[in-house]
């Protein structure tokens, strides 16, 4: 029976763990944010960052540790993992160029900045309602 059990967790783990790579690779997501980002430089950091970050959140979420950190280093945590998402999703419609679509199909084609800004603006708030109203 245990063995069934190691046997679906690595099947599972597998499937995700490939899907995360084809979400990468396939749709091209960090070669388009280095370039849109002008760091080509800084590739190997990319690909350095993107694995330590699997791992460790692999590790972090199957076991019982936990990291307590100041709440000052808390919000830069916070701030950095915004500003990541920010710029994959960034990277994610820049490469499926979903605004640009979304535009002309609401007829918007000329103010896709304004699109755009309440986009992020909408996003923003949403957070901060969800984090000041719902989380302790």
């Amino acid at each position: 029976m245990r063995a069934i059990e190691i046997l679906i967790g690595l099947a599972g783990g597998l499937a995700v763990g490939a899907g995360f790579v084809a979400f990468l690779t396939v749709l091209g997501i960090i070669p388009r944010l280095i370039q849109l980002s002008k760091s080509k430089m800084f590739t190997r950091a990319y690909e350095v960052a993107v694995i330590t970050g699997v791992l460790i959140g692999t590790y972090l979420s199957f076991s019982d540790e936990f990291i307590s950190l100041p709440n000052a280093l808390l919000v830069l945590w916070g701030l950095l993992h915004g500003v990541f998402i920010g710029m994959l999703a960034a990277a994610l419609t820049e490469v499926l160029n979903v605004f640009p679509i979304l535009a002309k199909r609401v007829g918007v084609d000329g103010e896709l900045l304004w699109l755009l800004m309440a986009i992020v603006f909408g996003k923003i708030a949403g957070s901060l309602f969800q984090w000041t109203i719902f989380v302790q």
